[in-house]
């Protein structure tokens, strides 16, 4: 059975939901990061970056976030939340999963973890690197506001929903404490809130006691 090691509201979010919504059995196993248990040695067998999530399924051990969605596409293709292989509509597929994890994901961990750019006891730093961080954010929050604005579909590849919604509606919950969060763009706003109202996202909400407001 496919196990996702997982903590509520990190990146593990993306692939719960995509398991829900593939329908296929799976177990969830926490990883109390509020005690550190993603430190242990325990799971860093799993995953020597000591970052959540992992995925196992029998001599399976999975890391990266996108990585795990990827494989749940591929392994499920009924689900169809990816476009076939070998389509231009793939290769989109691509280039945007590739895109929120290692630009947009990346720019995010910067804002939250500002101190590890930084000398030990730099404030000023820290704080600088916080800034341009978000600052950068907005932008990047822009380009998808722009790609959603210039094909008018209801998903981020247009008219079919994909892992690629999901994952963007995590990283764009995360920017909900900011000055200009993502749901208040004006394409980007209705666009989470059609991804918050299918089912298996409500259900990994949930399970992962997410409270108000979601994004």
């Amino acid at each position: 059975m496919i196990q996702l090691h997982y903590y509520p509201s990190t990146a593990a979010m993306a692939p719960h939901i995509l398991l829900e919504e593939i329908g296929a059995p799976f177990e969830l196993v926490l990883v109390d990061r509020a005690h550190d248990v993603h430190k242990t040695q325990q799971y860093l067998q799993l995953n020597p970056n000591g970052l959540i999530p992992s995925l196992t399924q029998g001599d399976l051990v999975l890391y990266e976030s996108a990585a795990i969605c990827l494989h749940l596409c591929d392994t499920h293709p009924q689900a169809a939340l990816a476009p076939p292989v070998g389509t231009a509509q793939r290769a989109h597929f691509y280039k945007w999963l590739m895109w929120l994890t290692n630009t947009l994901q990346a720019t995010l961990i910067v804002y939250f973890y500002p101190e590890r750019w930084v000398n030990a006891g730099n404030a000023v730093g820290v704080a600088e690197v916080r800034a341009h961080a978000e600052s950068k954010v907005r932008v990047l929050l822009g380009l998808l506001e722009r790609e959603l604005a210039h094909h008018g579909g209801p998903w981020l590849l247009g008219d079919s929903y994909t892992a690629l919604d999901p994952y963007a509606m995590m990283l764009c919950r995360w920017t909900r404490n900011f000055d200009q969060p993502a749901r208040a763009r004006t394409h980007l706003g209705p666009y989470l809130q059609r991804v918050l109202e299918r089912p298996a996202v409500q259900r990994a909400f949930a399970t992962e006691q997410i409270a108000q407001p979601w994004v």
